[in-house]
């Protein structure tokens, strides 16, 4: 399965540079997401993480009402194409540490995957895997 076949109905909230800490976390926290791509004029420049929220808003004591995403996102994540498999995004994202991935297509942002995302699409997979095997043991005839 391909990237783009796991995230083409969502709906990717972004946060640009000059917002602030405070409104992208409350906006992350409504819609339950731990990660938040960055756009300016129209591009990826960065992602902000809870992880980033906690390393360099909160462990320095930064005022999340005055501070902007400019200044405490990670700057140029990795990002994906939407071509990609979900076991190259697996792979990547255990390699480098991090636990979602921006998808774009052409350069412009088209959403973003969590390590969450890939995992609950395995586990539904096998699910279903585990369904047609019992069915099939189910209806052979006693030997």
């Amino acid at each position: 399965m391909r990237i783009c076949d796991l995230i083409k109905d969502q709906e990717t909230y972004q946060a640009d540079l000059g917002h602030t800490v405070l409104e992208t976390v409350r906006a992350m926290v409504e819609r339950n997401i731990g990660a938040v791509p960055v756009i300016h004029s129209g591009k990826l420049v960065g992602i902000f993480s809870e992880r980033d929220l906690m390393r360099r808003v909160v462990a320095e004591g930064r005022d999340p009402r005055a501070t902007c995403m400019a200044e405490v996102m990670t700057d140029d994540p990795l990002a994906v194409g939407t071509g990609e498999d979900l076991e190259t995004c697996m792979t990547l994202m255990r390699r480098h540490g991090f636990r979602h991935l921006p998808v774009c297509h052409e350069g412009q942002l088209v959403g973003i995957v969590s390590l969450r995302d890939i995992l609950l699409h395995d586990l539904n997979e096998k699910d279903d895997e585990v369904r047609m095997m019992r069915a099939y043991i189910h209806s052979m005839p006693d030997a």
